[in-house]
């Protein structure tokens, strides 16, 4: 398949807690391409609404490190899988509105 452009690493978006990295498509969409993919010598980033794909141009050492997930020992541990941020923010909001309303009860049944 043909290469619609080559794009030095420097010019791409990169998003460090997805280890994503991003260009903006002609489309209006954008090529994507993982650090992973980088580091195991991909250099060819995709769009996934049209046919185009780029080239990037770069060298290893220029990427960041790869980081090692802990979502498999998560699992193995919990059994409950990985709870994105989202979900984390309302437990907790939910225990803070928990252990609110046990200080009043606890406060409104003690005797004086």
């Amino acid at each position: 398949m043909s290469i619609y452009e080559e794009i030095e690493f420097e010019d791409l978006d990169y998003n460090p807690k997805t280890q994503i990295y991003t260009y903006p498509c002609p489309c209006g969409d954008k090529f994507t391409i993982s650090l992973e993919a980088l580091w195991d010598g991909e250099d060819i980033a995709t769009c996934p609404s049209c046919t185009l794909r780029i080239e990037i141009i770069y060298d290893e050492e220029d990427l960041p490190p790869l980081r090692e997930d802990s979502d498999e020992e998560e699992e193995e541990e919990g059994g409950e899988g990985v709870k994105n941020e989202k979900e984390k923010e309302e437990e907790e909001k939910k225990e803070d509105v928990d252990d609110g309303l046990s200080n009043i009860a606890r406060k409104s049944l003690t005797v004086k």
